[in-house]
């Protein structure tokens, strides 16, 4: 068969399809924004105020449109209830659980996104720490202290909390956390706050050294009380 006898059949096939005739779920996008700060993994979270659970905490989330891609709708999730752009925003995984939402058969592509405290803080949104029950890679639901969340969005945030820990040795994940120059120990500070648990100072900056991912700046910290110390920032070269 020809390509114009091809183009011809599927146009008249086209023509006359039915998309109604067939059940089909909804697809939504749910953003786990996360950044670092005193110590904990914080996220932004969206109070409900309408049914279902209304009052309990949710990522912040939309339905995906007729004419945008997934990207573009986590994007417009993320500046229009995140209050932010082009930062960070990676897929994740697709939850489709029977029974996630209560209102129709709802499948959510979830994505994680990184800023730096600073930033997100400007944009005044509140934020929850999380509390992650599990050692590792091991993976699962995390908790966030005296907040219901909706859905399964505790089940997303414990999948946006492995795939961090799995990826930070090996790409620039943890440079999406901190402001353009840093310190070490500001580094040292977001793999220990991502992983749980504390690390060696010597060895953990012999091997980000190693890693030629960033480079110093020459400059120092300014207005500190100690002793300042060397800022570096990523190397222009690299990539997450």
């Amino acid at each position: 068969m020809h390509d114009a006898d091809i183009r011809s059949e599927d146009a008249q096939f086209l023509a006359g399809y039915d998309a109604s005739e067939f059940e089909r779920p909804s697809v939504a996008v749910d953003v786990a924004l996360l950044t670092v700060h005193e110590g904990g993994l914080r996220v932004l979270l969206v109070e409900r105020v309408e049914p279902p659970q209304r009052g309990a905490w949710a990522l912040p989330g939309g339905f995906v449109g007729m004419n945008e891609s997934l990207d573009d709708a986590a994007a417009r999730v993320l500046r229009d209830k995140g209050g932010l752009e082009g930062i960070f925003l990676e897929q994740l995984y697709s939850f489709g659980s029977l029974g996630r939402d209560p209102r129709t058969r709802v499948i959510s592509v979830a994505y994680v996104a990184l800023v730096d405290h600073a930033r997100l803080e400007a944009t005044g949104r509140p934020l929850a720490e999380l509390q992650v029950p599990w050692e590792g890679e091991e993976g699962g639901p995390v908790e966030v202290e005296g907040m219901d969340l909706a859905f399964d969005h505790a089940e997303i945030l414990g999948a946006a909390v492995k795939r961090l820990r799995g990826k930070l040795d090996y790409a620039a994940l943890g440079f999406q956390l901190l402001p353009d120059r840093f310190t070490l120990r500001d580094l040292q500070t977001v793999h220990e706050t991502i992983l749980g648990r504390e690390l060696n100072k010597d060895s953990f900056r012999r091997r980000m050294l190693a890693t030629g991912l960033i480079e110093p700046t020459g400059e120092r910290e300014q207005n500190v009380l100690h002793r300042p110390a060397e800022l570096y920032r990523i190397h222009q070269a690299s990539a997450v």
